[in-house]
């Protein structure tokens, strides 16, 4: 909201990069795969290119007639992708910065534009409770998914590009295999809005954040809801895994950005095996299979699909599971009280503050 952007070192005691140069708040941010360059768009309507360095030097796109929501590089590099509050999703040229062309079916604003991983396909969220499809060879609308009963806030492809997830201001989840356009999945897990998801690189893992001030961990081949992370104080607006999927970052409208580590391969999960898109992805047509199941219907409760998966493994081997998923749960607990025991300690400092100076008002007050 400072029209700012800060740029971390994951290093302890590294310095970040404050780089200015929007007129208005930042809405959103993306690296290039590279990660030599850095793209932003604003709410005073540009898309700005970044050198991530400490010069902080940046190109300027006039983009749009309207706030700017959404910028995510293609995996080549190549083309650069927004979406605005003007209604419509742009594809620019990153090295020849220049516009390429428009996708403008939307009736209402646009949160949020993806490219598949192997580029060929773009998946875009609108405010007119509607997720497209589109082919970027051809520009033409392939499919509307048309299930949210609210505005739809972000849209992302699985690390396969066989489906998509998309959130909405429904306090929904939702997947789709974009082969068939069925429907796959359908969560509905949080009490308000949600705000971003973000798959894990295995494809295993979906991670989504709230107005309810929550993050949630689903594990998607089970079809259920794994952890609920407490740690925002307020809405929680965006989160990310990292590239190899060890980390991920939630940002906040209480001004935090927080980087948790995933620690999958500890808890009952099994082991994750991070595997990268391959950049020779086939088509739409003929995509890498991708068996998301189809959640458990009312009839087959948690209990049911955790007493099967306990029948496939031995008794030992379900005990250190699940003491591990105990020290798991308790890591994050122990982190949530060390955040809430600092701010405690910053109110207590700014109370004792207020304290002082109202002493010293009434010292120098004539009686």
């Amino acid at each position: 909201m400072d029209s700012c952007l800060m740029i971390w070192h994951m290093k302890p005691q590294s310095r970040a990069y404050r780089f200015t140069g929007h007129k208005d708040a930042v809405t959103c941010v993306n690296f290039s795969p590279s990660g030599h360059l850095l793209a932003s768009g604003s709410r005073d309507k540009t898309v700005r290119i970044w050198i991530p360095n400490v010069k902080g030097e940046s190109t300027v796109f006039r983009a749009h007639t309207a706030t700017v929501r959404s910028v995510h590089f293609c995996s080549d590099g190549q083309s650069l992708l927004t979406a605005s509050d003007d209604k419509t999703v742009k594809v620019w040229s990153t090295h020849r910065q220049r516009f390429l062309f428009s996708l403008s079916q939307h009736i209402n604003w646009v949160r949020c534009a993806r490219f598949s991983p192997d580029g060929r396909l773009i998946v875009s969220a609108s405010d007119d409770k509607t997720v497209k499809l589109w082919d970027k060879t051809s520009r033409e609308c392939i499919h509307s998914y048309c299930e949210h009963g609210g505005f739809v806030t972000y849209v992302d492809f699985h690390p396969s590009g066989t489906c998509i997830a998309a959130a909405g201001m429904d306090n929904t989840v939702k997947l789709w295999d974009v082969r068939t356009h069925r429907l796959l999945q359908h969560y509905q897990l949080h009490s308000a809005a949600v705000n971003a998801l973000s798959f894990h690189p295995s494809g295993n893992y979906l991670i989504t954040a709230s107005s309810d001030s929550t993050l949630k961990i689903l594990d998607l081949m089970e079809g259920r809801l794994l952890y609920t992370l407490h740690g925002h104080q307020g809405p929680a607006t965006t989160v990310a895994f990292s590239r190899t999927g060890e980390y991920f970052a939630s940002g906040g409208a209480d001004e935090q950005v927080m980087v948790w580590k995933s620690n999958f391969d500890v808890v009952d999960c099994g082991d994750v095996k991070v595997q990268r898109p391959p950049p020779q992805a086939s088509s739409a047509r003929n995509l890498p299979e991708m068996n998301l199941p189809v959640p458990p219907g009312k009839d087959k409760s948690l209990e049911s699909v955790q007493e099967q998966s306990q029948e496939r493994v031995s008794m030992p081997q379900t005990l250190t599971s699940t003491l591990e998923h105990i020290v798991g749960q308790l890591d994050v607990l122990t982190q949530t009280v060390s955040i809430l025991e600092q701010r405690l300690t910053l109110a207590e400092d700014k109370l004792k503050q207020c304290l002082e100076n109202q002493q010293l008002i009434m010292q120098r007050t004539p009686s």
